[in-house]
């Protein structure tokens, strides 16, 4: 069952997108649940080595995350969520950036999250106003592998929620 699982995660890039599907062995209450506090995406949210604090958090349509990242190298990065779009348990549609004093990086984001028996098909998708701007997050800050490492840390972070 494990390989099954395995096979179905993946990471691409796409022409303006970048876009992962990760098959998480965690209720899709539970896996939603992780994104709807901040004190859960504190404890799962960014690459390895990464830890976030958490400025403001307002989880609704309208609403907002604004968090600073700390890098394993000491650097920080001031980040900014704006909520366009939440339906309990299916999906979620939100704007990165796009704000003076934040890190030069705007795109959009749907996540959503599909229940497969006792587990839950996540995809999220990335969309960028250019290949331009996708790329430049790939070279600068790593967000490719990033991506990949963010959805592992879920996971790890889900399986000591549900006991598994």
């Amino acid at each position: 069952m494990n390989a099954m699982l395995d096979s179905m995660d993946t990471t691409e890039i796409l022409d303006k997108a970048m876009a992962a599907r990760r098959l998480l062995k965690a209720p899709r209450e539970l896996v939603f649940k992780a994104w709807s506090s901040p004190e859960a995406l504190n404890n799962w949210w960014g690459p390895d080595g990464f830890s976030n604090t958490t400025q403001f958090f307002d989880f609704k349509s309208g609403g907002g995350w604004r968090f600073t990242m700390h890098g394993p190298d000491g650097r920080d990065y001031e980040n900014r969520v704006n909520y366009d779009e939440i339906v309990p348990g299916e999906r979620l549609r939100y704007h990165h950036g796009g704000e003076a004093g934040l890190e030069p990086v705007s795109f959009q984001v749907q996540v959503d999250f599909k229940a497969q028996g006792q587990n839950t098909l996540l995809t999220m998708n990335m969309q960028f106003p250019s290949n331009k701007q996708r790329d430049y997050v790939i070279e600068n800050y790593g967000a490719f592998e990033g991506l990949k490492q963010t959805l592992g840390r879920l996971a790890e972070y889900l399986a000591k929620r549900d006991g598994s």
